[in-house]
């Protein structure tokens, strides 16, 4: 079976991501802010927790 990968893409050295938490609605906010509209939102009860990722 073969995938459906595709090629990697230049990396930009200066990028910088931030994480927000945001209130009302309860969100955890994932943005790239070297970068126009790169970012994620995951509501704040479906994030896995940083001992999750260990």
């Amino acid at each position: 079976m073969r995938s459906d990968a595709v090629e990697p893409t230049a990396v930009e050295e200066s990028t910088e991501v931030m994480a927000a938490i945001e209130e009302e609605p309860a969100e955890l906010i994932i943005a790239d802010i070297s970068t126009d509209d790169a970012y994620l939102t995951v509501r704040l009860s479906e994030a896995a927790s940083l001992s999750a990722w260990r």
